[in-house]
């Protein structure tokens, strides 16, 4: 590796010390880069054994006594064959041994799929990956504060700032393409604005049946033919698949069995809110959550067993004084790392949402709230960190300049799930004799273990300001949503579009493309 050199950057004022930052020559290799994509969490467990006993227990009885209701006839029909019963209440309820075998059956170890293999995704054990999702239908004003319903536009341009991010993994649909009102089209729009933005692992959703057939014809085209799409599913589908408390949602589920149909892994999102449609108790809400994603994992294996399923735990939190939701809270935070905990428990890939805030804009409440809900979903082992940048008021807004922010948040939440790395290098006496004896130069800061470890031990953000207080004086007073701005104008201007030109062409003579 080569030794970093120094940077002089110019003071605004004229005059007095210039501040000096470290640079590295050239990029890092990925495996010594201080942070990666699925760095191993797992180091905090908010749940006891006996607690997560206790939630899978009530998880099953729930399953057998309640089951679940308005499942479409052809998910019925399959989960009835595997086991499930249908009371004359409609309602299809889970035997216990049913569930076991069923998640016997269940996918574990999968990979989700960049179009780039540097972008693959490793959902095994307790790896961490962060990205992006939320469905947001407002774009935000950093500076101003105004909220303006989101475009096509904006949605390419957060999968175009996405891609550019070292730290944001996946990425999945921030916000509505509010200005094309078709479901099936917007669905197209959607799904196509990812992929044109980025070639990392896209998360997508569709509003209606009919979207998968072409949405299908899309995915196939951009990959080369459908052979090509199977061998490499790069486009997972963000499904729905249950109205809580304990509904099927019939035609999410409709929409669910044609993409399996199709080799599209899914997403089993339950997105019940506690004290609104889960029930009030942090640990009630893991129950249902778990319940519903237990259900799914019967449905889908049932229907193709070992199919690639992420188990999709996202139980929301209320403000119970208002009803509102709270995603910022404390208690999301317990919430998305006690599900993590359960999906380590089942051994099954798992995905949870952290990172949102319910303040407005880029500011302090922001920066605490996404900090806590991260760290801790990074720290609990969460496979997939949905919702991690970006997203404001409850998930109302999406911010540009805080995603940018957000990937300085993440990459540090990333440096906390790496831990602490004890070697007998890194606890040799050796370096500290050379320094403190013999006429050493009494500091470590021109020592080979310190240049060794600059790059490789320590994490330094893009935006963020660590000036000293006369440095940040002689620059100008720097602003951080100026610099995010920047950051983010500096990547729209130069990324480029990540389909093939022919290829966009064709997407574009067949489907109406509104960015």
């Amino acid at each position: 590796m080569s030794v970093d050199s120094a940077e002089k950057r110019p003071s605004r004022r004229g005059g007095g010390r210039a501040a000096r930052v470290a640079v590295r020559s050239a990029p890092l290799a990925d495996d010594l880069r201080p942070v990666r994509a699925g760095l191993t969490g797992g180091q905090y467990n908010p749940l006891t054994e006996a607690g997560v006993a206790r939630i899978h227990e009530a998880a099953l009885d729930a399953l057998e006594q309640v089951g679940l209701s308005q499942a479409p006839p052809t998910g019925a029909a399959a989960m009835v064959a595997a086991g499930a019963i249908q009371g004359d209440d409609g309602r299809l309820r889970f035997p216990r041994a049913l569930v076991e075998d069923m998640l016997a059956r269940a996918a574990r170890g999968i990979t989700l799929y960049g179009r780039d293999p540097r972008h693959h995704l490793d959902l095994s054990g307790s790896r961490v990956h962060y990205g992006t999702a939320g469905a947001a239908v407002n774009l935000v004003d950093a500076v101003t504060g105004d909220y303006r319903p989101s475009t096509a536009r904006d949605l390419h341009d957060s999968a175009r700032l996405a891609h550019h991010l070292d730290n944001l993994h996946f990425f999945q649909r921030t916000m509505v393409c509010c200005d094309v009102p078709n479901l099936v089209e917007m669905d197209m729009n959607t799904l196509y604005a990812c992929l044109a933005g980025t070639t990392k692992h896209v998360g997508t959703s569709f509003s209606d049946p009919a979207s998968v057939a072409p949405g299908m014809e899309l995915i196939h085209m951009v990959a080369g033919g459908e052979e090509a799409w199977r061998e490499m599913p790069f486009v997972s589908l963000s499904n729905c698949f249950v109205v809580p408390p304990m509904k099927f949602a019939t035609e999410s589920c409709e929409t669910m069995e044609a993409c399996i149909r199709a080799g599209m892994p899914i997403l089993l999102l339950s997105a019940g809110q506690a004290g609104a449609t889960a029930p009030a108790p942090v640990a009630a809400a893991i129950v249902q959550a778990v319940a519903e994603c237990l259900a799914g994992v019967v449905y889908v294996n049932s229907i193709a067993p070992g199919h690639p399923a992420v188990f999709g735990t996202w139980p929301f939190v209320s403000d119970l004084r208002t009803g509102a939701m709270s995603g910022g809270s404390a208690e999301q935070a317990l919430l998305s790392a006690g599900c993590a905990q359960m999906h380590r428990f089942y051994g099954l890939p798992g995905g949870a949402a952290a990172g949102m805030t319910d303040a407005k804009v880029p500011d302090m409440q922001a920066g605490w709230e996404q900090g806590i809900t991260n760290v801790m979903a990074g720290l609990s082992g969460l496979n997939m960190v949905y919702e991690s940048v970006g997203m404001y008021a409850s998930l109302l807004g999406f911010c540009p300049e805080g995603m940018v922010l957000g990937n300085d948040l993440i990459g540090q939440a990333q440096r906390c799930v790496r831990g602490i790395d004890v070697t007998e290098d890194a606890v040799s006496l050796d370096v500290m004799k050379a320094v403190c004896l013999d006429g050493g130069p009494g500091h470590y800061l021109g020592s080979d273990q310190t240049l060794a470890l600059m790059q490789t031990e320590y994490l330094y953000p893009e935006v963020a300001n660590r000036l000293t207080p006369k440095d940040w004086e002689e620059a100008g007073r720097p602003e951080l949503i100026a610099a995010a701005r920047r950051r983010k104008e500096s990547i729209l201007q130069m990324a480029p579009l990540q389909v093939p030109h022919e290829v966009d062409r064709a997407v574009r003579a067949r489907f109406d493309i509104r960015f």
